[in-house]
C-alpha cells in the first residue's frame, strides 16, 4: 500500500485528546493502517494570530485509498468529531491535511500534493522531519527543509 503523512492540528477543548482520537479514528479504517505518529507539539498561531495556540502532530499511513478518497476520508472524519467551518486559519477543533502521497504530484481544485505550503511551516516539518526526515518534497528532504527555515522551530515545544 502507497505511504502518505498526514499533519494534524487542533486549538480548541482538549487538543491532544483530540488528535489522538482522529489518529485512532482513521487506524480503525478498513483501507487505513497508521505506522508512525510524531510526538506532539505546542506551537503558535499561524494565519490569523489573535487565537489560542495550537497542538500539532504529523502521522505516517499505508493506504490504498486514492489521494482525493484519502482527503475526503480526512474530511468527513473532522466532520464527525465536530470541526464546524469557520474562519481560514482561525480557531479549530481539528484539522487534518494530507502532506504527502507516495511521491505523487496533484494540482486540482480539492487537492495540491505535495501540500503547497508545507516547507514553510515549522508547526508541520518539525513533527514529520521526527517520523520521516528523508522524505523528499520538490528535490529536498524534510530535514533540509527545516533546516532551511529562520530559527522558527525554538517556537515549535514537543509536550510531554
Amino acid at each position: 500500500m502507497p505511504e502518505a503523512a498526514l499533519a494534524f492540528g487542533s486549538n480548541l477543548g482538549d487538543s491532544r485528546m483530540m488528535i489522538e482520537r482522529a489518529v485512532t479514528a482513521l487506524d480503525t479504517m478498513q483501507a487505513i493502517r497508521v505506522t508512525r505518529v510524531s510526538s506532539f507539539y505546542h506551537t503558535p498561531p499561524w494565519g490569523v494570530e489573535a487565537q489560542p495556540d495550537f497542538v500539532n502532530a504529523c502521522a505516517l499511513i499505508e493506504t490504498c485509498y486514492s489521494p482525493e478518497d484519502l482527503l475526503a476520508a480526512c474530511k468527513d472524519l473532522e466532520k464527525a468529531l465536530g470541526r464546524e467551518e469557520a474562519v481560514r486559519w482561525g480557531p479549530r477543533l481539528i484539522d487534518i491535511d494530507v502532506l504527502w502521497m507516495g511521491g505523487e504530484t496533484r494540482d486540482s481544485e480539492t487537492l495540491t500534493l505535495p501540500h503547497p505550503r508545507m516547507t514553510e511551516r515549522t508547526f508541520v516539518l518539525v513533527p514529520l522531519a521526527e517520523i520521516a526526515p528523508d522524505i523528499e518534497i520538490g528535490g529536498m528532504s524534510v530535514q533540509g527543509h527545516l533546516e532551511g527555515l529562520p530559527d522558527e522551530a525554538s517556537q515549535v515545544e514537543k509536550l510531554r
